[in-house]
């Protein structure tokens, strides 16, 4: 049995924005998958600060409704740190698609309540971490057209179970889209777990230093994409 026979925990965030350093969760979800099956966690949390309508058209969750329904964000989001870190202890990969921007934000949010970061709780970085945009980068270089969650899923041919953009479906057709990358790629369920980690820290840099390459050449502006997988420290302050 390799490491892709479970279990599993899948991680998605939907949020008022991209910027990982300053916005808000606004919907999360876990998603463990093993021997038993698939067992689903979400919570809807009020983040705040008002919700951006071009965000709440994307996850359909607004204002008004995350001030009437969600819940408080630091008890949820200490909620969810804990799960997720009790994960990485038992030695369960989290798996998350563009995980760096689910983890920074997830960390930045954190510190922004006054709880304990993933890292502050296990003492030490957080790991194994598995991201199939990252492997299916890595595995399948030449391939043309857009990487999004919604692109692979064609490309594997993965059916999606409901609407992309709610947290706990785009975790389950993540972890169908992995399934179907081990599959074409058997060679990934070889690796162990820490090996696998670091394949895929290297794998991210060599692809940020070809796309930054890529964008200086061209001559455009911005930061270009950040070399540091999976987390990285926060930028400016986050209030």
């Amino acid at each position: 049995m390799g490491w892709n026979d479970g279990p599993l925990l899948g991680f998605d965030t939907e949020t008022t924005g991209l910027d990982v350093d300053r916005d808000r969760i606004v919907t999360a979800a876990l998603v463990r998958r093993d021997a038993a099956g698939t067992h689903v966690r979400t919570w809807l949390l009020d983040p705040g600060v008002e919700i951006p309508e071009a965000a709440a058209s994307i996850h359909g969750v607004s204002t008004e409704h995350a001030k009437a329904h969600g819940v408080a964000p630091k008890a949820a989001l200490d909620e969810i740190a804990t799960e997720l870190a009790g994960a990485f202890r038992a030695g369960v990969p989290v798996v998350a698609y563009n995980a760096a921007f689910d983890l920074c934000l997830l960390d930045a949010e954190l510190r922004r309540h006054r709880l304990p970061t993933l890292p502050d709780r296990l003492l030490g970085a957080a790991r194994p971490v598995i991201d199939p945009l990252v492997l299916d980068r890595a595995v399948d270089r030449e391939r043309e057209g857009k990487r999004k969650l919604v692109d692979l899923c064609g490309v594997y041919e993965v059916v999606e179970s409901g609407d992309l953009h709610n947290a706990d479906v785009d975790v389950v057709a993540t972890l169908d889209v992995l399934e179907r990358i081990v599959g074409r790629f058997p060679h990934l369920a070889d690796l162990d777990l820490d090996t696998l980690h670091e394949y895929q820290v290297t794998a991210h840099r060599a692809w940020a230093e070809s796309f930054n390459a890529w964008r200086t050449e061209k001559g455009l502006d911005g930061p270009g994409a950040e070399p540091t997988w999976p987390a990285r420290e926060p930028v400016g302050t986050l209030w």
